[in-house]
């Protein structure tokens, strides 16, 4: 009988390993979709995206198809919900292209593009009532809609492996870039995703400035309400350059 009592607890794990293994997210495909159609500097081969088009929707549709799951890691929800916006945004343009940017679709931020378990969800939905909620504002450095104001959009899909390690890097980078921020000894020019999500930066005992300290190399003491850099919504196509030179005198 022990033989068999082995080989029965053997078939047991094997087949648990098989349902585990299941539950897990495979990005694998997004990732090569970036790779592929994403430069280093963040600029997006819209026109290389259509022409693998059927990967991308057989991606898109396998993230409506896997929900998280309990079993899930915090790391793993996180990566799945955050590759789930940014390839959300891509869908919606793709749609639709060519655009010139996000906001030319109707009602982008509203529109129920994604479905899981039966519920559909807008661009606002992932990332107000999901995202939002996992308490991290480093998130906010991860999450591309497809414009030249955005974080740059990552050449990799986000997983619980890497998830830590690009919650960092992404927020420093974003923060030290001079296309998205202008920070010297005598200038502070920031962008408006401090302004619009303030109150997550203001946090466990630290406010804005704290924040953009802990990953700027150069520290600043003061923002006021002519800091902000207008946000550029065109899109943020390969080949374009958009610098910045407004800001939101408002």
């Amino acid at each position: 009988m022990k033989p068999l009592k082995t080989t029965y607890f053997i078939l047991l794990l094997l087949l648990f390993n098989n349902i585990y293994a299941q539950e897990k997210v495979d990005h694998s495909a997004w990732d090569r979709i970036l790779i592929l159609n994403v430069q280093a500097d963040g600029m997006v081969d819209y026109n290389g995206v259509t022409k693998d088009v059927a990967v991308f929707y057989d991606y898109f549709r396998y993230l409506c198809k896997i929900s998280p799951k309990e079993s899930w890691s915090n790391q793993e929800k996180l990566a799945y919900w955050l590759n789930v916006y940014n390839a959300t945004a891509m869908k919606m343009i793709i749609d639709d292209y060519p655009v010139e940017s996000i906001n030319d679709l109707e009602n982008p931020w509203k529109r129920k593009t994604f479905k899981s378990e039966g519920v559909r969800y807008s661009l606002d939905d992932i990332e107000h009532d999901i995202l939002r909620k996992f308490g991290d504002p480093r998130i906010h450095f991860l999450l591309n809609c497809g414009s030249m104001s955005s974080p740059r959009l990552w050449n990799r899909a986000y997983t619980s492996a890497n998830i830590s390690e690009a919650l960092d890097e992404r927020t420093r980078e974003f923060i030290n870039d001079p296309q998205r921020n202008q920070i010297t000894s005598s200038t502070v020019k920031i962008s408006q995703v401090f302004e619009w999500y303030k109150e997550d930066f203001d946090n466990n005992n630290i406010d804005v400035i704290d924040f953009i300290n802990q990953y700027s190399t150069v520290k600043i003491n003061k923002i006021s309400k002519d800091s902000y850099i207008t946000y550029d919504w065109s899109l943020n196509k390969k080949d374009k350059v958009t610098p910045i030179t407004s800001t939101n005198n408002n």
